[in-house]
């Protein structure tokens, strides 16, 4: 599979994420925590602008009043329609075993600045 670099680690803060294009595609790249992971921003809903949506976390109650709040920033939600996918593994939150979005493998490697690879690309 080809590789591309897309940014500095530097530039997708904690909780952040920045759209890049790669290979014809807009992606979405996301930071949580320190761990990067990349989908397609494209919603399979519709074709809506997926990785331009909000993120949120969990919301769950065993019982009333014992609210738990989890995975906060993890859950992204369509631009359009609303939709809901999870960063993680690019399932859909309400029906993972039939929606995805596509997923990338991303890795962070050492250096100090972007070099082209022997295709010219950076």
């Amino acid at each position: 599979m080809t590789r591309h670099i897309v940014a500095e680690a530097s530039e997708i803060p904690p909780g952040g994420r920045k759209i890049v294009e790669a290979a014809g595609r807009s992606i979405g790249v996301f930071n949580l925590g320190g761990e990067f992971f990349a989908l397609r921003n494209r919603c399979p809903h519709q074709g809506g602008p997926l990785c331009e949506g909000k993120t949120f976390g969990l919301i769950a109650a065993e019982v009333p009043g014992a609210i738990e709040y989890s995975r906060p920033g993890e859950i992204l939600t369509c631009a359009w329609h609303g939709w809901e996918f999870d960063i993680r593994t690019g399932r859909s939150w309400c029906a993972p075993d039939r929606l995805r979005v596509r997923r990338y493998e991303v890795s962070v490697e050492p250096g100090d600045t972007l070099t082209p690879d022997e295709d010219g690309a950076v």
